[in-house]
């Protein structure tokens, strides 16, 4: 008897339905086909034990089992329910009226009980697009899957339960969830402050600036200087995340069943990876493509802690998703693209032994081994980062100030409304939304400048040889810094201000 069984399989974001097609006939023999990995081919030890746990058995009979489309590569365990429900109803031990209303996936244990599967999110919005009536799947991924409305989601902790489902018609619990009043319900404020820092006005002052233009920035400080908690504090005064971005970031996380209490996520990621990691875990990749740290810092922040000591290779391959604010992984058969529009919040010591500029402390690193230092940041980097800014260390009479700064509620109420003046002069225009996405088109629309500022501008780039793309990095930094103070116009204050956020730029850092 033949019969169709519904899963999926999860390449990029984008799911894509799989049919299991299920015979079974006379003789003896269990083949499976349709470019499955070794995960999905050991699936019969699991379900044959998770079978016989429950009282029923795969059939001693020839089993041929179909994964269509057949020329696409599937791979996980995921698979193990939909095949044991498609052997159960192709034998007739289970009637099979319903099942092909239904996608059905999870890992099967020994037992029979269901262990959670990775992109439910994007499965379920799939199983919605092509009329499935319901999706059955571990109780553990019900609370993501069931973010998608329209959507029966049954979460079951055991094969007996779903087989009791089709065969019995014994009901399952629906899972419920209302995706609007679980969002605003779970969006709380960042665990980190800025009324907390001590003193560092003018670094608070840049990091307001890339927050409210989404501008890449680079601290550079000897160690104990505040680099790392400023850093962590740059996400409680960005915009709190919409509900279209909080579904676009779940739905990466859920891809890598990185997904924190199965359900939607409500704050911008922080992500800061190590300084050892591989170029196909920051940027994505593998045999079996998986988004990278640049992908899951979606809508949120990646903070990369001593830049210099990541290997040079491995942030030469950030540079083009950081232009494209997306990743695409090529393989000999497909394609995957990732989407990767993330503030990058970068960190450096300003010399090997961490001193350099500073008066009060020796220098203990050569000329030479300064530049080789400085120079595992290749410039083309360098001029992907809007705003280079020194980060010194805060004196004694600041740090035992009992008095706290300004907050990060304050702060984040003018970078709202930076962000709201920039939506409104983007509207209309597809992939731009703040400052920092602006191509060049949008900078000579947006940026123009008088006189005066311009012979200011190009005095700045003579003297301190700036590229092409740095001088739109100014006026991308100059517009955000007229839009926090409400300008029309981007005045000579503002590209002034611009200009010293570029401290790498100087001599004596990189030449």
């Amino acid at each position: 008897m033949l019969i169709k069984v519904y899963g999926s399989a999860v390449f990029g974001i984008e799911a894509t339905t799989i049919v299991v097609e299920v015979n079974v006939d006379k003789g003896i023999g269990y083949h499976l086909v349709g470019l499955p990995d070794n995960a999905i081919k050991e699936s019969n030890y699991r379900i044959a034990a998770a079978l016989q746990n429950n009282d029923y058995r795969i059939p001693g009979k020839k089993i041929t089992i179909n994964m269509a489309p057949a020329d696409l590569r599937k791979e996980g365990s995921a698979y193990d329910l939909t095949l044991a429900i498609g052997i159960l109803a192709a034998s007739n031990q289970i009637r099979s009226d319903n099942i092909d209303k239904y996608l059905i996936m999870g890992e099967l244990s020994l037992d029979g009980s269901l262990q959670p599967i990775k992109g439910a999110l994007p499965i379920a919005i799939k199983a919605k697009e092509e009329g499935f009536e319901g999706f059955v799947l571990p109780k553990l991924n019900a609370s993501e899957a069931a973010i998608v409305d329209g959507l029966k989601v049954y979460g079951v902790d055991n094969i007996k339960e779903v087989i009791d489902f089709f065969d019995a018609e014994v009901p399952l619990e629906q899972t419920y969830v209302d995706t609007r009043q679980e969002f605003y319900e779970h969006l709380q404020f960042p665990e980190f402050d800025f009324a907390d820092v001590k003193g560092q006005e003018s670094i608070k002052r840049c990091m307001e600036i890339a927050a409210a233009g989404g501008h890449n920035i680079i601290l550079i400080g000897p160690p104990g200087a505040g680099k790392t908690m400023l850093a962590k504090r740059l996400p409680s005064i960005l915009p709190p995340m919409t509900l279209q971005e909080a579904l676009e970031t779940t739905k990466i996380h859920s891809v890598v069943g990185k997904v924190k209490n199965n359900g939607l996520m409500s704050q911008r990621p922080f992500r800061n990876p190590h300084h050892t990691i591989s170029s196909a875990a920051l940027v994505g990749g593998g045999s079996y493509p998986q988004p990278g740290e640049i992908s899951l810092s979606h809508n949120g922040v990646l903070f990369l802690d001593e830049l210099p000591e990541f290997e040079r290779r491995v942030l030469e391959v950030m540079r083009q998703p950081m232009e494209d604010r997306e990743v695409t992984i090529a393989r000999a058969q497909f394609t995957v693209t990732y989407p990767s529009s993330f503030m990058l919040v970068a960190s450096m010591n300003p010399s090997p032994g961490g001193y350099f500029n500073d008066p009060d402390a020796p220098v203990t690193s050569s000329p030479a081994e300064m530049q080789r230092y400085l120079s595992k940041i290749s410039g083309p980097l360098l001029d992907r980062i809007d705003i280079h800014i020194e980060v010194t260390p805060v004196p004694f009479d600041k740090l035992s100030d009992e008095r706290k700064g300004e907050g990060s509620i304050v702060i984040r109420k003018r970078v709202e409304v930076a962000r709201e003046i920039q939506t409104r002069r983007f509207e209309g225009m597809e992939g731009i939304h703040y400052n920092a996405q602006m191509g060049t088109k949008q900078i000579r629309k947006f940026c123009e400048l008088n006189a005066s500022s311009k012979n200011l501008l190009k005095d700045a780039m003579q003297r301190l040889n700036l590229s092409a793309r740095a001088y739109d990095r100014i006026l991308k930094v100059a517009r955000t810094i007229a839009d926090l103070e409400q300008s029309e116009q981007v005045e000579q204050n503002h590209i002034s201000e611009a200009i010293q956020y570029r401290s790498l730029d100087r001599e004596g850092w990189l030449g």
